[in-house]
């Protein structure tokens, strides 16, 4: 599962990220705010419109907001 399939409120740890498919700058950003292989994720809010952009993501204590085709490259493993 990716992240942008993650159900509200679900909790995940991240398994891989694809870093090829993230635009530098967005994923340096990343790297710098926590999100790498282990971390463990809750999503928070998806928007309303058809895109469900952005989706809003909480990582350690901090939320983080996250474009669909950013969060698409993010593979996760929910919490049971």
């Amino acid at each position: 599962m990716n992240l942008d399939t993650l159900p509200i409120r679900a909790s995940a740890r991240i398994t891989s990220i694809d870093w090829t498919a993230i635009p530098e700058t967005e994923g340096h950003r990343l790297r710098s705010l926590g999100f790498d292989a282990g971390v463990k994720v809750q999503a928070l809010h998806k928007g309303i419109l058809f895109w469900r952009d952005p989706i809003a993501v909480r990582i350690g204590r901090m939320t983080v907001a996250l474009r669909r085709k950013v969060a698409i490259a993010i593979n996760c493993e929910q919490d049971t």
